[in-house]
């Protein structure tokens, strides 16, 4: 699915045209699962542990450090940001850290919306971790800082029908003025967010009025994640607690040779390119594109890792078959939590 600029850390560059094949996959499954659907209602009354809808004017305002754009640009292709291109290894790229003090909740949380104005969409960001979390929100107010997400709490926005954009949740936050983030953080322009992140990545209305969604893995993860859809009849394939054909999202059990740390705690997994670098684990050189970037050709199937926690996400480049479709005026729940929590 159309993504955004390309993604910092990991290296790789995805070609720019590829969201025919996200989008060929999806219209083939698209009359299987366009039958009516029970929609959730993305409200505080929902779920007692989402009640925590912060107020506009504790919202985040532009980091003095990005660009002159208030936001990101988006291509229209599916799988933009997904890119094989020749890049040096991500362990030879050092990034700047977002300097932007992530928000604090309000001390009155607000009502949680139910719906959106018309010609908007509803997208609602639910902490089911026991951690403090930042949720980011590209192109909307929880740009690029984020808000801050206690557990149990949530954040509803509403974007544009035709927005495409990310979501991610930035962990382990200080709270001096630098806002230092153990992961989720960006560089100084925050077009993306430092391996290893879990994103959720959308394009609304990207083709015969569908969107496309997923969750993305395949710059490692720091965060389990899964996404829900309503107000569509289109079927949700991912249960209300985070199931997928028989399997629930787990957290990544992580070999150790791919475990991110800072202060010697573990914070995530490193995607393979991050942790191993080479042109095998990278898709460079003699393994870049669709026909040669097989991880079951490389010499551990690292991916799996990934899809053991989460059999819905993209592991890797070319993981096009963890695109998802959703028809209409779709709302999205994203969740960051394994089922059951």
């Amino acid at each position: 699915m159309a993504r955004g600029r390309r993604r910092h850390g990991a290296g790789l560059q995805r070609p720019r045209r590829r969201w025919w094949f996200a989008a060929v996959a999806a219209l083939a499954t698209a009359a299987t699962v366009l039958i009516a659907y029970g929609a959730w209602t993305p409200s505080g009354t929902t779920d007692s542990r989402a009640t925590a809808h912060q107020d506009a004017d504790t919202a985040a305002r532009p980091s003095a450090s990005r660009s002159t754009s208030s936001s990101p640009s988006f291509s229209p292709s599916p799988s933009s940001s997904r890119s094989a291109a020749n890049s040096p290894s991500p362990k030879a790229k050092a990034s700047k850290r977002s300097t932007r003090k992530p928000v604090t909740a309000s001390a009155a949380p607000a009502r949680q919306p139910s719906t959106a104005p018309a010609g908007k969409r509803l997208i609602t960001v639910v902490n089911r971790t026991p951690k403090t979390v930042w949720a980011i929100v590209t192109d909307t107010a929880l740009y690029p800082a984020g808000r801050q997400l206690g557990p149990g709490q949530s954040v509803s926005v509403t974007v544009a029908n035709n927005w495409g954009g990310r979501i991610w949740g930035r962990t382990g936050c200080t709270s001096t003025a630098a806002g230092h983030c153990a992961t989720g953080d960006c560089t100084s322009v925050c077009e993306g967010a430092n391996p290893p992140t879990t994103l959720g990545e959308f394009t609304f209305d990207a083709y015969a009025g569908m969107d496309f969604y997923d969750v993305s893995m395949v710059d490692g993860s720091n965060l389990p994640m899964y996404i829900n859809i309503s107000h569509t009849t289109t079927v949700d394939p991912v249960s209300s607690s985070g199931c997928y054909k028989g399997v629930c999202t787990s957290d990544v059990d992580c070999p150790a040779a791919m475990r991110a740390t800072s202060g010697g705690q573990v914070v995530g997994c490193e995607p393979p390119c991050a942790a191993f670098g080479g042109d095998t684990y990278c898709c460079r050189g003699a393994w870049a594109g669709r026909d040669h970037c097989v991880p079951t050709k490389w010499p551990v199937d690292y991916t799996q890792v990934f899809k053991r926690a989460a059999p819905y996400a993209y592991s890797y480049a070319f993981d096009d078959g963890a695109t998802m479709p959703c028809k209409g005026a779709c709302y999205y729940r994203v969740t960051f939590g394994t089922t059951g929590a």
